[in-house]
């Protein structure tokens, strides 16, 4: 049976990487030590993921909880399975801008270190594995905030003859522009990624995602906007909305459907290619327009804030342009749109927030 190494693997992307192969019959080896939980408080942690992964897959799933930055633990892991191994999803990482801003080191060396771990580890020990990285769309810094933008009565948007209309495409610019400390250590990760695919001839790929989102993600305040603002419009809690009115706008892309897309290329890999991946125009919204979503779906008033300074680095308007992903894999779907999107998540979540939310009320 063939190995998929998946890194994050209780995470939002992760776990759903875990499921999607292991229920395609490969033996799934987990590499996740719930570094979310030290990063953003018990609220983030993603144990009842693994333990859930686990219940599923007792057979086909295997979890270590080793740091990616530690090289001989990932040396270990990867000589076990050797060529075995068919395919590296790289999904572990520090992925807020807010909390890198206050440890740097850590952030860098949890993203840009161990990434190359990962990258030598494959190299070494199963170099023809597709090697498929998780980037975002903070590479490219704040050069979107460049565009010719249009005040509307809910969203920041662009004219419709405008050549990014249908998204932002990977020729955006990365240098010259704001990234924040987070998306300066990503940008490190994504072109070592890009150049070990390309010098090594490995078969690399780097997913550069606008918001990726699902029902497993672990949302909380600094990471992870679209399940954090329907868990706090679900449990009553207060919600802060950072500038532009709250009229800024992300795509939101499924875990699902951005896991589908790894499939393409593990099944027809090329070397150091680079996608953007998000919602596209299937599945966007502005903050303003994500919290009548959230409201209209749960039935319930999000208890929000306006303050008027935006955090740095951070996009008035972010639409990714998949054509170059499509172009390469035309059997690709997007499923999900953004309603899809959220019903699914306050289905599969609303009883646990709420059963959390009273367990901390009471302390029980």
């Amino acid at each position: 049976m063939s190995v998929v190494i998946v890194t994050g693997s209780a995470g939002l992307i992760g776990s759903e990487a875990v499921a999607y192969f292991a229920e395609r019959g490969y033996e799934i080896v987990g590499i996740d030590n719930n570094f979310r939980q030290r990063f953003f408080g018990p609220d983030a942690s993603t144990e009842w993921n693994r333990l859930s992964l686990e219940s599923r897959f007792p057979k086909q799933y295997t979890h270590v909880a080793a740091d990616i930055r530690d090289a001989a633990a990932i040396d270990e892991i990867f000589g076990r399975h050797g060529a075995r191994i068919a395919l590296v999803i790289h999904t572990a990482a520090q992925p807020s801008h807010d909390w890198a801003a206050g440890d740097p080191p850590t952030d860098f060396t949890v993203n840009a270190n161990g990434t190359l771990t990962m990258l030598e580890a494959t190299r070494k020990h199963a170099p023809k594995a597709a090697f498929i990285f998780t980037s975002t769309n903070k590479v490219y810094g704040d050069a979107p905030n460049e565009l010719p933008l249009e005040e509307l009565e809910t969203r920041w948007e662009i004219a419709r003859n405008h050549p990014y209309w249908e998204g932002i495409d990977e020729n955006l610019r990365i240098d010259q522009s704001t990234h924040s400390v987070f998306g300066a250590s990503k940008v490190a990760a994504d072109v070592l990624v890009q150049e070990y695919g390309r010098y090594f001839s490995m078969p690399t790929a780097v997913f550069r995602g606008g918001c990726l989102t699902g029902p497993n993600h672990s949302g909380t305040k600094l990471h992870g906007f679209l399940a954090y603002l329907l868990k706090c419009t679900v449990v009553g809690a207060p919600y802060q909305v950072f500038g532009y009115k709250g009229k800024q706008v992300r795509d939101n892309i499924h875990s699902h459907d951005l896991v589908s897309a790894f499939d393409h290329v593990f099944r027809s890999p090329r070397c150091g290619e680079v996608y953007n991946a998000g919602g596209t125009r299937f599945s966007n919204c502005s903050m303003l327009e994500a919290i009548g979503l959230c409201e209209e779906i749960s039935g319930r008033k999000l208890d929000w804030a306006y303050t008027e300074t935006n955090r740095i680095g951070d996009h008035i308007w972010y639409i990714s342009d998949m054509a170059k992903f499509r172009a390469h894999y035309p059997d690709w779907r997007q499923e999900y749109d953004l309603r899809s999107l959220v019903r699914e998540m306050y289905d599969k979540n609303v009883d646990r927030w709420l059963s959390d939310a009273e367990k901390e009320r009471t302390g029980v």
